[in-house]
């Protein structure tokens, strides 16, 4: 904007200074320097007899000179000194006239670029302001996402505590493993320099540790759920479907389970491929109606609760017959403590690494969650953790590796939000969301050999899948 302002302000001083011409030099061309000049707002009448005179001379608002001149009398001698004087004059401001039209006209050009510029200057400092603010939001859009990405690094921090721990034990593997070879080699150049038996059962001794190591890392813990995917479509609203995590890995067999009450017919394919084309390979007819959708199959038997009581039945599909069956002490049942979509959802019997289990609320634990561990031939209770979690206001639950995760509902926007730890008899709060694609969980169970979660979703058949932290227990862990 500086330039055209520049030009502006050379071309009214330009104006000024010959307005001022004007008015100084004027009357001597004319012979009347000497005339008395008012410039006041009345008028002082001048008799024109000698000539013409100058009367005021000014601006007006525009910038441009005005002049006011008395004219002298009508004299008949057109060609004596004075008409000649006037002739010149006249051309003079004619002269002048129009190079104050010329600069006039150019003013004005100019003064146009300047609104223009302006306009523009004005357009640039608002984009500069929206650009600033964009800024603005920008840094608080990548700053919440780093703060998010910190949260979900946060439950890290005490897992890689023990990790250094158990890196130390991998070392100690690697050092142990190196001097071997050494020795090995040394047998190759040597042979009868040291003691084979003993060395064979240094080597035995290496291995079977290297075998524990391997066997604890099925175990972790639950760092994140993803999915679902979608397996089948069908059904009621509620129900369960599972597979069994000691079968075979050539035994693929599906168990289905629809309803949670009123039912007693089990559906079983030979394969997911069997049961996505709804093949049926058997159906079971069992001697009583189940409550809920907490069922479990483990090691070749189905583990349900009887209808309207806190019994656990243990049924076998080889032989068709109830091997055990057992009353949960002081368990609820029949919607005194069930999960928050209700069902008779009161007793959950589910399976992991470890063993056989149920999860359920008394009035001695004021309706909060109590966890059993339990045999898995005679149903007794062999061991109990009481919680503080409230049973009714569980979505869902599950156990991985002796930890028990609850689920804060069973709508759209659940996740993970307690856990229970049954090795140290502690709890915590946690936020592991996953996926409730179709609005509704009513089954959520964790299988240790697919290392995946089954869901009936609705009335649909979905499976998520599971990421765990491993950690490899030193000797000193029981």
């Amino acid at each position: 904007m500086s330039p055209p302002l520049l030009k502006l302000g050379a071309v009214l001083s330009t104006m000024a200074i010959i307005s001022n011409w004007m008015s100084q030099t004027l009357p001597s061309l004319v012979g009347l320097n000497t005339t008395r000049i008012t410039t006041s707002d009345t008028l002082t009448q001048i008799s024109p007899k000698e000539g013409w005179q100058v009367y005021s001379s000014a601006q007006d608002p525009d910038g441009r000179c005005i002049c006011t001149v008395v004219a002298p009398e009508q004299n008949l001698c057109s060609r004596d000194a004075k008409s000649r004087q006037l002739r010149q004059l006249l051309e003079k401001v004619q002269n002048m006239s129009q190079s104050i039209e010329v600069l006039n006209l150019r003013t004005q050009r100019d003064f146009q670029y300047v609104l223009k510029m302006e306009t523009q200057m004005k357009g640039l400092k608002a984009k500069f302001r929206q650009i600033e603010d964009d800024r603005k939001t920008l840094m608080t859009k990548h700053f919440q996402e780093l703060k998010e990405k910190m949260d979900e690094l946060l439950p890290l921090i005490p897992v890689l505590e023990q990790y250094k721990t158990d890196a130390k034990l991998i070392i100690q593997f690697k050092e142990e493993i190196r001097n071997l070879s050494t020795v090995l080699t040394g047998i190759q150049e040597e042979i009868g320099a040291y003691d084979y038996e003993e060395l064979h059962q240094r080597v035995l001794s290496l291995e079977t540790r290297l075998r524990d190591c391997m066997k604890k890392l099925t175990c972790g813990k639950l760092m994140k759920i993803t999915g679902p995917i979608t397996v089948k479509i069908s059904g009621t609203r509620f129900g369960a479907w599972m597979t069994d995590p000691l079968a075979s890995e050539k035994n693929n067999r599906v168990w289905y389970m629809d309803s949670y009450t009123n039912n007693k017919i089990v559906r079983e394919y030979k394969s997911i491929a069997d049961f996505v084309s709804g093949a049926e390979s058997r159906t079971y007819n069992l001697p009583f109606k189940w409550a809920g959708t907490n069922h479990v199959v483990y090691n070749g038997s189905l583990y349900f609760n009887k209808y309207q009581s806190n019994i656990i039945i243990k049924y076998s599909f080889d032989t068709g017959r109830v091997l055990a069956q057992r009353s949960l002490e002081y368990a609820g049942f029949h919607n005194v403590y069930p999960y928050t979509w209700g069902g008779f959802s009161d007793i959950d019997l589910m399976a992991d690494e470890i063993g056989l289990w149920a999860v359920y609320a008394t009035n001695q634990n004021a309706g909060n969650i109590v966890i059993s561990q339990l045999n898995q031939d005679t149903l007794e209770v062999l061991k109990s953790w009481s919680t503080g979690y409230p049973k009714r206001s569980a979505g869902e639950s599950f156990m991985i590796c002796g930890t028990l995760y609850v689920t804060n509902s069973h709508l759209t926007g659940a996740k993970v939000y307690y856990s229970y730890s049954t090795k140290t008899s502690t709890y915590e709060y946690t936020d592991i969301p996953f996926h409730n694609q179709y609005f509704h969980i009513s089954m959520l169970d964790y299988n240790a050999r697919d290392r995946a979660l089954y869901a009936w979703n609705n009335g649909h058949q979905v499976l998520f899948n599971v990421t765990l932290f491993h950690v490899i227990k030193t000797e000193d862990d029981t």
